[in-house]
Parts: structure tokens; sequence; C-alpha cells
């Protein structure tokens, strides 16, 4: 541990932006008309990125795939034109996005290091991947059973097996008070990467591999929620602006249960018992806004965060509907429906306006080579949780 301290106290030194000799000299050192400035500007965008931006893509691949979802079961016109136009942007948008994080790799692979010693960061890696899971699964024209469905699955799984081994395997060697000191609401990205490829390969009909994936993600999952759930030190190193990614409470679960769905072919009652879960922790967060209140003041890229989740629970909402064809059960989906929707648009309205706002000085991912340890000051500081 010692060692890793003083690698990242090396990489925070050395990294562009965290003093006042980076990138805020040189983002204004020519002109906007020359090459030169064109240059500083794309340069200035790559010390800014990471992988954190991937909640974009999760959002959207998730609303897409609730779309296909609805597609599947309508008849009409509408359903079937808004999944391509969803499932076009979507692409499009993840394409982007990782184009540009490998440029970042290649160019400033310090930064992205640190983000890999991030306790934040590092779960933010899932991202990417995730987000591919979604967009393959919502794919229109793609059958789950097809050879390019199955290689690309290959493609996404792997590095979440790797990463797997790279954070679980540390959880259960550092020590006893190792994961105390680094759960965050963001580790379950760590499961949900897993049950989203559970998902998948159960769609493609790989119900081993499916069970392989369901087991790692739901055993680390039972593991982390007991530690967020007793709130030990270290679980409320989060910054305030953060706060967002509180709703990843709801996608884990929610993403179980779809999982379990795939694996068994039925929404059973293991499935009906984690919607359960993810319904009643949207309702303990919804009853608390004064929890979001700081992430709320100013627009930041983490309020994404809240779409990707609620999107999980309305898909699950829709399958729990057709398992038990009750009105109270239709209710609830087109309520989720909605709000999901809402949440969605809205979203995609305030980024549009506050795109000035998308690349921020004090994003807390922007330089995660800050020591998970130290105490977080200006707008970072943390607050008690109501």
């Amino acid at each position: 541990m010692a060692s890793s301290a003083s690698e990242i106290t090396i990489l925070q030194m050395e990294s562009p932006g965290n003093g006042s000799t980076g990138y805020e000299e040189n983002s204004g050192a020519s002109s906007p008309g020359d090459g030169d400035g064109i240059f500083s500007a794309v340069e200035t965008m790559l010390v800014k990125f990471h992988a954190g931006y991937f909640r974009i893509g999760m959002s959207v691949g998730c609303q897409t795939l609730l779309w296909k979802i609805l597609a599947v079961e309508n008849d009409d016109l509408l359903h079937p034109m808004v999944l391509i136009v969803l499932w076009s942007m979507g692409f499009f948008l993840l394409f982007c996005l990782s184009v540009f994080y490998l440029l970042r790799c290649f160019f400033h692979f310090r930064l992205v290091q640190c983000e890999f010693l991030h306790h934040v960061g590092v779960n933010y890696l899932f991202a990417p991947w995730i987000s591919w899971f979604l967009l393959l699964q919502s794919a229109p024209f793609l059958p789950p059973r097809a050879t390019l469905y199955k290689v690309l699955w290959w493609i996404f799984a792997i590095p979440v097996v790797v990463l797997d081994v790279k954070i679980y395997g540390q959880w259960f060697t550092k020590g006893r008070r190792f994961l105390c000191s680094v759960a965050n609401p963001t580790s379950q990205l760590s499961v949900i990467g897993n049950l989203v490829g559970a998902q998948a390969a159960g769609r493609m009909g790989w119900k081993e591999s499916a069970l392989c994936l369901f087991s790692l993600g739901i055993v680390h999952y039972l593991v982390l929620f007991v530690t967020l759930y007793q709130r030990f030190s270290g679980v409320d190193r989060l910054p305030s602006m953060l706060r967002p990614v509180f709703f990843l409470y709801i996608a884990a679960p929610s993403f179980a249960s779809l999982a379990w769905e795939s694996i068994s072919g039925a929404f059973d009652a293991p499935s009906k018992m984690l919607f359960f879960l993810s319904l009643f922790l949207f309702t303990a967060l919804v009853c608390r806004p004064l929890l979001f209140k700081r992430s709320m003041k100013r627009f930041t890229i983490a309020w994404w965060a809240f779409s990707f989740p609620i999107s999980a629970l309305a898909i699950a909402s829709i399958q729990y509907h057709h398992q038990v064809q009750a009105l109270p059960a239709k209710i609830l989906m087109l309520l989720l429906l909605t709000i999901s929707v809402f949440v969605v648009v809205s979203l995609v309205a305030a980024t549009v306006l506050n795109s000035g706002l998308l690349l921020p000085d004090d994003d807390p991912l922007f330089n995660p080579s800050t020591q998970r340890n130290s105490t977080l000051d200006g707008s970072h500081r943390q607050e008690p949780l109501t």
C-alpha cells in the first residue's frame, strides 16, 4: 500500500491541470483560428476527459434497450422507429466516446493509470463495457444467436472479467479493512458489469456463461451492499457533486432481476425479490431530496447517473407486469416508464444548454490522482448524509 500511495503522489505532481502551470496556461496560448489553438483545445479535452463520461453511454444504452422491449411488445411503427433512431444515436455517441478515450490512453497514459489507482475512477472503467453490452442487446437487426453477437459478447466480457480479477482480488487479499476504506456507491458498477454480461449471455442461450457472471456479480454485490449499508469508515468519502451515483443502488438489483430472468426464462420469485428491493431503494432515495441538494446546484456530468438506474428499474417493471398481468403492476410500469423518459429528455436538454460545463476544472474525477485517504476541500468537501 505504501508503494501505491507514493506512486499516486508522483503521478499527482506530474499530472497536467494539477497546478497553475498545466492546461490552463496552454489553453489560451493561441488564437482560436490557428491550428495550434485547435490542437491545444483538443489536448485540454483529452486531459479533462475520463471514463466517467460513459455515464451518458450507459443511460442511452439502457433507454434504447427499454424501447427495444416496447417495440417487441407493440405492433405499431412508432416504437421500432424510436428504437432505430435511439440505437443509431447511441452507437455514434458510444463510438465517439470510445475513440476519445483510446486517444487519452495513447497520449495521456499516466492519467489513465491514475484513474486505475483511484477508488472511484477505477469503477468507471466498467462503464464502457456496460454501455456496449446494453447497445449490443438493444441492436434492432442483430439476433442474439448470430455469430457477430457472440463474437462481440466475448470482446466486451473479457475486459469485465479482467477488471473483476483486479478489483475483487484486492478485496479478497488486501486485508479485512481494505474494502471498508475504498467502498463507495460507484463500486456497484463492477457488479453491474457482470450482471449485464450475464443478461446478454442468457439471451444467447449460454446458460453456463450467464450463471458464471451472475454468480460473480451477485456474491460480490451482497458483500458490497452490506459494507455500504453499515456505513463503515471510508464509505462516506464521496464528493458532494457525485451524490447522484447513489442511484446505482437501484441499478444493481434491477439488473440482477433481469439477468436471472434471462437465465431462468421467467420473471420468477428471485427476480421479483430483486425487483422489489430495487423499488424500495428507489422510494427511499426519492423521499430524501436533500441528499442531492448540493449536487444539483450546478450542472455536472454526474447528473447522468440518475437516468441509467431509473431506466433499468423501468425495464424490470415491464418484465414484472408481463409476469403478473395485474392492474397495479401496469400502473407501476407506466409510471416508471414516464419517469424514465422524462429524466432522459431533461438530461439531454440540460446537457445541451450547459455544454460549456461538460469539462469543468473542478471535476473530482478530472484529476483522479487524488489520494483516497486525503481530505477533500472546496466544492468537493463532504457533508453528512441526510
